[in-house]
């Protein structure tokens, strides 16, 4: 449908002139109607934790409960879209949602364009570590606050490091 189509059909979906709506998850964003409390997702399994959430949360809106049934087709899912469907299964709550995808499909780049997969650490888990990594990113700060240079003696191993990885992509940074 184009564009002047899908609104029209929206308008009348909004309107109650239509009471069942089939669509693409294309049309999922203008789907914001008080009255909509079902909404059905055939091939959940093929969808990301994020895109899930956000199309649970189109239903339900206004006085009516909402329900979403996510369908998925079992005999070709592998163990992660299992796992997505399960996380989805177990909870509502985005930040739970969004630590699972974390756990699930990995960190994406912190400076670059990759949106998961990304090892960021040798050894550190940013899931796993949690509690170690906060209190060594609170320590960086501390440090970062009392020697923003780092050019105390004691600050030369992470100062050459920093340089070392960070160079080619803080190089943009100094611009200007």
């Amino acid at each position: 449908m184009k564009a002047d189509e899908k609104d029209a059909v929206m308008a009348r979906f909004r309107a109650g002139e239509i009471a069942v709506l089939v669509a693409t998850t294309v049309i999922e964003v203008g789907v914001d109607v008080p009255s909509a409390s079902v909404m059905i997702v055939e091939h959940a399994e093929r969808f990301g934790l994020s895109q899930l959430h956000q199309l649970r949360g189109r239903v339900g809106r206004g006085a009516a409960e909402g329900h979403c049934l996510l369908i998925a087709h079992f005999r070709r899912t592998g163990e992660e879209a299992r796992e997505r469907l399960r996380v989805m299964e177990s909870t509502q709550d985005g930040f739970e949602i969004a630590r699972a995808d974390l756990r699930i499909r990995g960190p994406g780049e912190l400076l670059g364009t990759r949106q998961s997969g990304q090892k960021l650490f040798e050894i550190a888990d940013l899931y796993r570590d949690e509690v170690i990594l906060e209190e060594a990113r609170e320590e960086a700060f501390a440090i970062a606050e009392s020697d923003p240079e780092l050019a105390r003696p004691e600050h030369a191993a992470a100062r050459e490091a920093l340089a070392e990885r960070w160079v080619e992509r803080l190089s943009l940074a100094q611009v200007g």
